[in-house]
């Protein structure tokens, strides 16, 4: 007879293989690995995968003292699975245990290894949820933890840490910016700077509003910038690298004349699909910003810029399993030349916002430092940083430095770097 539930679990090992032993992201697998599953087990694989991925340090702390030596990497992940599932979601041990043998008995490298599944399993269930709890939270990686303990200190970095293990709940963005009345159809809570917060959100597309397109799915935190550039109607406004598109939404529904430019043409098929849910309209254009023939001359330019994404590891746990940093030279590079280029198409006397959703001070102050070097017609506008419900506090360095961990009462945002910058003219 079949274990309830392998399919699910066979996929959610798969995806888990595939970030720690390939280095991809759970975003661009998930389509293909979850197809075949009827919706339950779809969202269950999912959930597995992204939890086992969370706590994959704490999981491995826990098998140590059962191992005497490091398993191959599939056995690992069958017995990280295992310690989640019992740990984490309150599995009945015996029906874990018993699915993860046969995970291991599927795989011709992991087949061996049933046994040794089995009795270390069993340990990690016998010594119950209280050996868990007493275990640290779990830790980025050494190649991404040294440096953000560089430039934040060690109990700060503990505390985003923190909020990672926390995860993170569903922010909507009201088309009509009345954020009170949306939270109270929707039982949600109305957050200061004005998102929607859903702790339990269950299916995304069957929420009241959805179809009508009276919302969007953005974080709080990603919600901010096009705040502060405070767009106005009428006025010719460039969302530069725009999917996935919550910023352009946001400059449409505030009735600028809105050009959405990214070079992903399928990321740029769900802009379009989102701005006809919503009913707003946007020029989008799908080309290398750095290549574009565009005529210039915006009165103001959303800049949020290609980053390491460090600020969004409590929603995508896969990140930091799945990078190492090899690619960040590249990436700063990258943002510098973005800055110029936006600079360049900004009229006189303009409105620039550059943001990264990073906790890497290099995609953030110290882009805004450089910038602010190389371009002498651009000046800082932090009058435009005082906006509803942006604490002063979370200003720094001529800029907004938002933290996994600021918001704890209300669950956390993303980190972000928002800067505000007008031309001379």
């Amino acid at each position: 007879m079949a274990t309830p539930g392998l399919d699910a679990r066979r996929s959610a090992l798969w995806l888990i293989g595939q970030v720690t032993g390939e280095g991809r992201l759970l975003s661009e697998l998930l389509p293909d690995a979850v197809r075949r599953l009827d919706p339950a087990e779809r969202a269950r694989a999912q959930r597995l995968a992204v939890d086992t991925l969370r706590w994959m340090d704490r999981a491995d702390r826990m098998l140590g003292p059962h191992l005497s030596r490091r398993p191959s990497p599939e056995v690992l992940n069958i017995l990280r699975l295992g310690v989640v599932e019992i740990c984490v979601h309150g599995g009945a041990a015996h029906g874990v245990v018993d699915a993860a043998v046969s995970l291991a008995r599927l795989g011709r490298k992991s087949k061996p290894a049933a046994g040794m599944v089995n009795a270390v399993l069993r340990k990690v269930a016998a010594a119950g949820p209280e050996a868990w709890a007493a275990l640290p939270v779990p830790r980025l990686p050494k190649w991404l933890r040294g440096p953000l303990i560089e430039a934040w200190g060690k109990a700060r970095i503990e505390g985003v840490e923190a909020a990672h293990a926390r995860g993170a709940a569903l922010d909507l963005t009201p088309k009509d910016g009345d954020a009170a009345a949306l939270a109270a159809r929707l039982g949600g809570v109305a957050l200061p700077t004005g998102s929607v917060r859903l702790a339990e959100p269950g299916q995304v597309t069957a929420l009241a509003g959805y179809d009508a397109g009276d919302w969007w799915v953005q974080d709080a935190a990603a919600a901010i910038p096009a705040r502060v550039l405070g767009a106005r109607a009428g006025e010719r406004v460039l969302d530069l690298c725009a999917a996935p598109g919550g910023k352009t939404l946001q400059l449409a529904a505030a009735g600028a004349q809105v050009t959405a430019l990214d070079r992903s043409e399928p990321r740029m098929a769900r802009v379009r699909e989102n701005l006809a849910r919503c009913g707003l309209a946007a020029e989008v254009v799908v080309a290398d910003a750095l290549d574009w023939d565009g005529d210039g001359g915006f009165d103001a330019i959303l800049l949020d810029a290609p980053c390491s994404a460090t600020g969004t590891i409590r929603r995508h746990p896969d990140l930091p399993q799945a990078k190492d940093g090899a690619e960040f030279m590249g990436l700063f590079s990258l943002q510098a030349a973005l800055i110029d280029r936006a600079v360049a198409l900004l009229r006189p006397g303009g409105r620039l916002v550059y943001c990264t959703c990073s906790i890497l001070p290099d995609e953030g102050e110290v882009q805004l430092a450089e910038a602010l070097e190389r371009h002498g017609d651009m000046a800082l506008d932090e009058d435009a940083l005082a906006r509803p419900g942006v604490d002063t506090a979370w200003r720094a360095d001529g800029g907004l430095r938002l933290m996994p961990d600021l918001w704890p009462e209300l669950g956390g945002m993303d980190g972000f770097f928002i800067a505000a910058l007008r031309k001379a003219g």
